[in-house]
């Protein structure tokens, strides 16, 4: 068999198990972005911010069942399996594109919104109720208190209605805090919506980074369908078995 053939069909088996891999990952990272969105969803009243999330995970499962179409077209020796493949690159090309597109206008309203929906969710604070928990369990993870800072507590109604004193949750250590605003040093004194943002953040840019890495790939994998078909009908007709 001529090595160049060889070679191209063995690049485009290999991308087919990139396809593989490439599915499971984005699934895995389209899982990771949806679980630490809900996870703090009591303060993210706009869910417009897992939409590249909502699309890594279809993107991930199209390509797993692509991965097997151009597995078959390579070893079948298939023209119009191979088009199909190329077409198949190209649409998830696009796709991926169209998530960074996304992740990188939602990543600039992320902020804009955070703070609004965070105050709102922290008025309602009563010590019992369901946006309590979500408030202790956010300053317990991020090791933060109030919504800008700890002193952002001073506005609320259950500060002023438990003798001007903060959540247990805002303390750095539970058994030794007296939860007023004048010692300082026994809570934690930087606000959440910071801490939030940076972590909501850091997430769609992981996420983002992943995606760019793929469509890379996609890329070449275009370029090398493209390559075999010009070298096919130049210089043989049909294609030989990867086996012979």
């Amino acid at each position: 068999m001529d090595c160049g053939i060889f070679t191209s069909k063995t690049v485009l088996l290999f991308l087919s198990l990139v396809f593989w891999g490439a599915g499971a990952a984005l699934a895995y990272v389209g899982a990771y972005v949806i679980k630490s969105y809900d996870t703090f969803d009591s303060f993210i009243q706009d869910k417009y911010t897992l939409v590249p999330a909502a699309i890594i995970i279809g993107v991930s499962v199209v390509m797993f069942i692509f991965g097997l179409v151009g597995c078959c077209a390579t070893l079948r020796e298939s023209k119009v399996g191979l088009s199909f493949f190329f077409l198949i690159i190209m649409g998830i090309f696009a796709a991926e594109v169209a998530a960074l597109v996304f992740s990188f206008i939602y990543q600039g309203k992320i902020n804009a919104n955070l703070e609004r929906s965070m105050n709102d969710v922290f008025t309602k604070y009563d010590g019992e109720g369901a946006e309590t928990k979500a408030v202790d369990y956010l300053q317990t993870q991020l090791e933060c208190c109030g919504v800008m800072n700890y002193s952002s507590w001073s506005n609320n109604t259950w500060f002023r209605s438990n003798n001007n004193t903060v959540p247990v949750s805002c303390c750095k250590n539970s058994t030794q805090c007296a939860r007023k605003l004048d010692q300082p040093d026994q809570l934690y004194i930087q606000g959440c919506e910071v801490k939030l943002d940076l972590l909501l953040q850091g997430v769609l840019g992981y996420a983002m980074l992943v995606i760019l890495g793929f469509a890379v790939i996609k890329f070449f994998g275009m370029l090398s369908v493209c390559v075999i078909a010009c070298k096919t009908s130049s210089q043989r007709s049909g294609y030989q078995p990867l086996y012979a």
